[in-house]
């Protein structure tokens, strides 16, 4: 028996294009990110699912919505667990607006590995702790179905290294695009990656 696990990255949004930090923000989605969220829905439609579990935020809610619109018998739920890690007075920053204002911060966070935060956010550390707890009560709970994820890059890195046993701190050895999707079989023996990244065409 085995669990099939898809997780989704969201379509673009414009903090996504503008390359700002975007964690529990909302920004709305670009006209390329509404395109993505259609190729998503069109790649999934054959795929039957019992469970969706959706991060709160609107990028991801749209992305769900999407997906299973037309199917009736999913059972689609928010779950906090899975959004993205919390930025703090990061969020809606870019980078370069990081170092400008809290250089010292922004010093100390990289500099502080897996528990380095900005003021108000998460750290990395804390993010894998809530998507491990995640991830556990997925499998428990939803066991020998067929559960479909949308979330955000974060989660679905750290899901990765659960899976293998990796440490968080190797989470970015995973790309995850915008409008990606990747599946995993999870069985008894352990798990089997479907695909990593796999980002559907899209219809001009």
């Amino acid at each position: 028996m085995r669990t099939s696990v898809w997780l989704v990255r969201h379509g673009q949004t414009r903090a996504n294009l503008e390359r700002r930090y975007q964690g529990l923000g909302d920004s709305p989605l670009t006209s390329y990110g509404r395109l993505q969220i259609e190729a998503l829905a069109a790649r999934l439609r054959p795929v039957p699912f019992g469970v969706a579990l959706v991060s709160p935020a609107e990028r991801a809610r749209l992305t769900m919505e999407a997906i299973l619109a037309g199917r009736t018998g999913v059972d689609a739920r928010l779950d906090a667990q899975w959004a993205e890690a919390h930025q703090g007075r990061w969020e809606g920053l870019t980078y370069r607006e990081v170092l400008a204002r809290y250089p010292d911060e922004a010093r100390a966070r990289w500099a502080a590995g897996l528990d380095g935060r900005p003021q108000g956010g998460e750290s990395l550390a804390e993010v894998h702790a809530r998507v491990s707890a995640a991830w556990g009560r997925l499998l428990h709970e939803h066991s020998g179905g067929r559960v479909l994820v949308v979330t955000h890059a974060t989660p679905i890195q750290l899901a990765l290294c659960i899976c293998f046993g990796l440490s968080p701190a190797a989470h970015w050895h995973w790309r995850i695009d915008l409008g990606s999707i990747t599946a995993i079989d999870v069985y008894p023996s352990g798990p089997i990656v479907r695909m990593v990244n796999e980002v559907p065409r899209i219809a001009r």
